[in-house]
């Protein structure tokens, strides 16, 4: 979107968001810093009084550096900032917060304010689902955070947010910086209802205390009433102040022709309150005062402990996002300067310090020292670096002050592309959770039929009204859908979040579900299985040469054999030195060709020494490098590829998982089979072209197979996107990467083999939580409507079966992570 200029615009005083100055907040106070020249006060300006209220919030604690350390980056605004939804639709917004696609879509990240319940998440999606122009609309459960997709040319984000508020809820931009604010905002709502709830349901007991002493040894109707009537005062603000929440979902699901899990308990409260008022006023039968009150405190402490335990759930996610500084130092014309962090441009010079995090990839230009990239790729040890050595974004410094050039901006670094991956696979819901949410859907509405079920056969059976009541409330109490749509989102999030500790991105949840299910793993051969760094492991010499000459002819090379050559040279000659030649030129698969001062040299493989008519006994081995002076072959050079560590540890996986081990590989035969026989592969297929990879694992499918196929290479690529899950090693091709489905940030074996066994733990994580919720609801609502059960008990039943669900996820994060 192009960058509109509004007329006379100013920046808000506090998000520095430019809106037309007459529709700002104008506020003059002596003591602030800007001063309006015309007359001669201090002049501040807010877009609304959200912003006017944490900027005073800030100063009045202090904390108005802030404002110096934050410079004029645009800040998202607090939930209350943008009440006009037309304010979405300017250009600032669109700058800071919405990306768009290749596709021409607009993205933005939005947190609903007002979610509390798995079907507030259904609401939401399913009103957004229901809009033109709207592609895509996901929320993750466990941080309220929404991802729309949408066509600009049809729908405006405005009119998006309208949506979101026309259900109950509201919208406002994601920014990690000021999340926390919002986190502490909603927690502290839930405390101050809590301690309504809490206060006067403890105080409510002591009387339901004196009311069942006086049942069983004789109480007068008249302290009754008065007992019944403290416990009505006394709940009043616990069902409808507390509680409250539960009936603002109740009236917006409705709103949407939607029964969800806030009506089952506002309606079961609020009628059990009526009842009681009946009976206060009306002298007959016994008052459940208590039994409303210990609904609604039940019901919300089991909320709040679910809000915790995801947040719990989903701390691993925050190890690479947290405390991201917006700034970073930079040598600018001979000078150090503060720069914000989107404002570095590749080719600058960044200044890191020891302890520092690093913020953009980059190569070491001055300094050396040791970083920990265990956030990254799981790898636990030091890593030394020095000048010419790369660093990579969201690594840290242990003891290293450096200077680096950055060749990413960040937003296009690896920290940043890692963290957008995550947000992704999130949001992403597998098959199984779709099957759950569809499920949850109708539970309600089976729920309330079955309770008025009961309530007939009981009132018809007994013709006792109280009992009939009381039993029907209570099935309308125990029931709960929230475990059912919680079963899936905490056990992927736990699954996600082991995965990621461990270096394993996903770039969707429902590739954990399809991972789990696969039966045949396919592997490319050099950069995974072996190191892709071939090693002289052995020289034999014929004649006298220059390694000068040799060692410039493999230095400039980028081919792993001309590389793994000028290695051992510069190994075994710590004095050789780059010669420049005459001509340089090099031979796709085959090696280098070079003239200097008349003399031609020859590097590379067999073919190269055939091309040029050179007559060799040497056996035709990949493996092997020559060096031909004036076609006379002078030194040839073995080298080997080494297998990757793991290799045992990942066969023996595959074989107690039952999954099938290939070997594709575009090598020569004997390379192949060496390798097969060294890693205990027996299916093994050599001298493959990317195409002939891509049509083995379409013949796979054929047989009915599910395929992973893992790869490095751009020759991968085609196989890479035929198989059910591509895995794609983190250091090997961008383009293989970017097709991968999974990407191993650490580029070993044993990465792959956890993928596969974290995708398999979290699948059946999933049935064991779907297994949880609905044995839960077969044994407890019979009962319910056995009359087994009292509506008190029923709200600390709910709640514990969504706390249990949650709990069996949490129990898995441990044992999956790195250190588990």
């Amino acid at each position: 979107m192009e960058n509109l200029k509004l007329s006379n615009s100013v920046a808000c005083s506090h998000c520095h968001i430019e809106f037309d100055k007459w529709v700002m907040i104008q506020e003059e106070e002596h003591s602030l810093d800007k001063t309006d020249s015309a007359s001669g006060s201090n002049v501040y300006y807010f877009c609304c009084k959200g912003c006017q209220s944490v900027f005073h919030l800030l100063k009045d604690k202090g904390f108005d550096s802030f404002y110096d350390k934050s410079k004029n980056a645009t800040l998202s605004p607090p939930p209350e900032t943008f009440t006009d939804s037309s304010n979405f639709d300017v250009a600032s917004f669109y700058e800071r917060f919405v990306k768009t696609d290749s596709d021409g879509f607009n993205r933005v990240s939005l947190i609903i304010e007002g979610i509390h319940c798995s079907a507030c998440i259904w609401l939401n999606e399913k009103a957004l689902h229901s809009m033109d122009g709207v592609i895509e609309a996901n929320i993750n459960f466990t941080n309220n955070k929404a991802t729309i997709v949408w066509a600009g040319s049809i729908v405006k984000l405005s009119e998006i947010i309208e949506m979101i508020r026309s259900v109950g809820y509201d919208a406002f931009a994601y920014d990690p910086l000021l999340q926390e604010l919002y986190i502490n905002k909603e927690r502290k709502a839930y405390y101050l209802k809590m301690a309504v709830a809490i206060f006067s349901s403890m105080n409510i007991m002591w009387i339901a205390v004196a009311q069942y002493a006086g049942y069983f040894s004789g109480i007068t109707q008249d302290i009754k009433t008065i007992l019944n009537i403290a416990e009505w005062i006394l709940s009043t603000p616990v069902l409808f102040y507390s509680g409250w929440i539960f009936f603002r979902g109740a009236y917006y699901g409705l709103k949407r022709k939607t029964i969800n899990m806030d009506l089952l308990v506002a309606t079961g409260s609020t009628l059990t309150y009526i009842y009681s008022i009946y009976v206060t006023i009306m002298h007959i039968g016994e008052a459940y005062f208590d039994s409303v009150s210990m609904i609604i405190t039940f019901v919300l402490i089991g909320k709040f402990l679910e809000v915790l335990s995801k947040k719990s759930a989903s701390d691993a996610l925050d190890v690479l996002t947290k405390n991201i500084p917006t700034e970073v130092k930079v040598i600018k014309e001979e000078k150090i300067v503060i720069c914000a962090l989107d404002d570095v441009m590749v080719g600058d010079v960044v200044i890191v310090s020891s302890g520092e995090r690093i913020l953009l990839d980059g190569v070491i230009v001055k300094g050396d020292g040791s970083f920990d990239e265990s956030s990254l790729t799981g790898e636990s040890n030091q890593i030394y670096k020095t000048i010419g050595n790369s660093v990579i974004s969201g690594t840290t410094s242990i003891d290293a002050d450096i200077h680096y050039k950055a060749i990413k901006d960040f937003k296009h670094s690896t920290l940043s592309n890692i963290i957008s991956l995550l947000e992704s696979a999130i949001n992403k819901k597998p098959k199984i959770e779709q099957l759950a949410n569809r499920l949850s859907e109708y539970f309600s509405s089976i729920i309330l039929l079955l309770s008025f079920a009961t309530f007939a056969f009981w009132w018809i059976t007994s013709h006792n009204f109280e009992i009939s009541f009381m039993v029907a409330i209570s099935v309308i109490i125990i029931a709960c859908p929230c475990a059912l749509a919680l079963a899936t989102p905490v056990a992927t999030l736990v699954g996600l979040s082991a995965s990621a500790s461990r270096g394993i991105l996903f770039k969707e949840a429902a590739f954990l579900e399809t991972m789990a299910k696969i039966d045949t793993l396919v592997l490319d051969k050099t950069g995974t299985i072996t190191q892709g760094k071939p090693e002289v492991i052995k020289g034999n010499f014929y004649s006298e040469f220059d390694k000068n000459l040799l060692y410039s002819l493999v230095k400039t090379s980028n081919h792993p054999m001309a590389s793994g050559v000028a290695k051992y040279i510069k190994e075994q000659e710590s004095t050789v030195e780059e010669v420049l030649f005459d001509e340089y030129m090099q031979i796709p698969a085959k090696g280098i060709r070079a003239k200097y001062k008349g003399i031609e040299y020859l590097g590379g493989n067999i073919r190269l020494l055939r091309e040029y008519g050179i007559e060799t006994n040497f056996v035709a081995e990949e493996s092997i490098f020559y060096f031909a002076v004036n076609n006379e072959v002078v030194a040839i050079y073995e080298l080997k590829d080494k297998i990757k560590s793991g290799i045992k540890e990942l066969m023996d996986s595959m074989k107690q998982y039952k999954i099938e081990v290939v070997l594709l590989s575009g090598d020569h035969e004997n390379i192949t089979k060496k390798v097969a026989k060294e890693t205990g592969i027996e299916n093994f297929l050599f001298e493959q072209t990317p195409q002939d990879k891509a049509k083995y694992i379409d013949r796979l499918h054929g047989d009915w197979k599910k395929v992973v196929m893992v790869g490095d290479g751009i020759n991968d690529i085609l196989a890479l996107a035929s198989a059910d899950i591509a895995i794609a090693m983190g250091g090997g091709s961008d383009i293989a990467v970017e097709c991968g489905d999974v990407v191993l940030l650490d580029n070993s074996l044993k990465s792959i083999n956890d993928a596969i066994r974290i995708s398999r733990g979290t699948f059946g994580l999933i049935k064991q939580n779907l297994a949880i919720s609905l044995l839960y609801n077969s044994i407890t609502i019979p009962l319910a409507m056995a009359g087994f059960v009292i509506p008190l008990f029923a709200a600390i039943s709910m709640s514990f079966s969504s706390l249990l669900v949650v709990g069996n996820s949490i129990r898995n994060r441990k044992k999956w992570s790195k250190n588990g």
